[in-house]
């Protein structure tokens, strides 16, 4: 095997190690051994969902973070979500396999200008989408996910002035179900946007008795041919107690690896995505960010506890409290 002199003698495992089931045993003994958990995101690779201690959606991944005992948490998604673990669990070790794993999402909206729209729309709430980084958390009043946005948004007055942001989408179909005029933020999934009706349309027709599974990061035209909408944990449950059906899912892939997982029997079918000329990033409906989450480097950051992930104590006393308000909510 060829490998680079500095890699090798670092002791980094080379990429092109295929060997699994080595991998994942090495994995399980250094978290036995350095008091370790491993949380994975829905959307990361069915091998690093397999390694896990625990696997969920952005709620369940946050709850579990401030319910851990480990003295290690490796966090198997995107940056943010590893900011998230290290503000609700400031004394412990949070490892981030890859820095580089961020969010188009999060990154459409900077706390900065977040502040300069706050700062022109007084008397509002900041209600914030949890894809967002630690930054724009300590500016807002409480955050939310896919799956408890109704129910948080229900919570204010019905008169309540509040900014939505970052996901347009989301915040629209939260509007049309709660009835409210939401000031939204203009982001967006790059994963989720590119779904179109056509493509469901045409696989509707192949598929006719399937029912349509899809997350309200799409587009509202999405949604309305939609048999179910909602987080990745609604979408899972619902599959799971109606194993008996057939499913058209519109959402990020690496979500079918665990539904197949609890419905083996079930067929599931993808939704391609609908690519634009000079669009960039993957061609396909995964998340790019998302897998960058790999063995070799769960295994690599593991070993070396590194890269850690650290959030400034004046922003992370900030963000807590609109984190801990939505676990309160939820």
């Amino acid at each position: 095997m060829n490998v680079d002199k500095e890699w090798f003698e670092k002791g980094y495992i080379d990429e092109k190690t295929n060997d699994t089931a080595d991998l994942a045993g090495e994995i399980r003994r250094m978290c036995r051994e350095k008091d370790a958990v491993i949380m994975a995101h829905y959307y990361t690779r069915k091998e690093i969902q397999d390694v896990a201690d625990f696997i969920g959606d952005s709620l369940a991944l946050a709850q579990k973070a401030a319910q851990t005992d480990a003295q290690i948490i490796v966090m198997c998604g995107v940056h943010f979500m590893a900011e998230t673990c290290k503000i609700l669990c400031p004394d412990k070790l949070v490892l981030c396999p890859d820095l580089n794993a961020g969010c188009s999402l999060a990154d459409s909206c900077r706390a900065e200008d977040l502040k300069k729209y706050k700062d022109e729309h007084p008397g509002y709430k900041v209600v914030s989408y949890v894809n967002t980084t630690a930054a724009v958390k300590a500016i807002t009043d409480v955050v939310v996910t896919s799956g408890n946005a109704k129910k948080i948004i229900d919570t204010f007055p019905q008169d309540e002035k509040i900014i939505f942001g970052p996901d347009y989408n989301l915040g629209s179909y939260i509007n049309s179900v709660t009835g409210r005029n939401m000031l939204l933020w203009n982001g967006g999934c790059h994963v989720h946007e590119r779904f179109s009706v056509d493509a469901i349309v045409k696989l509707k027709k192949e598929n006719p008795d399937a029912k349509v599974l899809a997350h309200p990061e799409c587009k509202g035209p999405v949604l309305a041919v939609a048999d179910v909408i909602g987080s990745t944990a609604v979408l899972l449950k619902y599959a799971t107690e109606n194993s008996s059906g057939r499913y058209i899912v519109a959402t990020e892939a690496g979500i079918l690896h665990e539904m197949q997982r609890k419905c083996p029997e079930t067929e599931f079918i993808a939704v391609p995505p609908e690519i634009s000329e000079g669009s960039v990033g993957c061609s396909c409906n995964e998340c790019e960010y998302m897998k960058m989450n790999t063995l070799n480097k769960v295994y690599n950051c593991l070993k070396y506890e590194w890269p850690s992930v650290d959030v400034p104590e004046d922003v992370a006393r900030e963000a807590v409290k609109s984190i801990e308000r939505m676990l309160e909510l939820s």
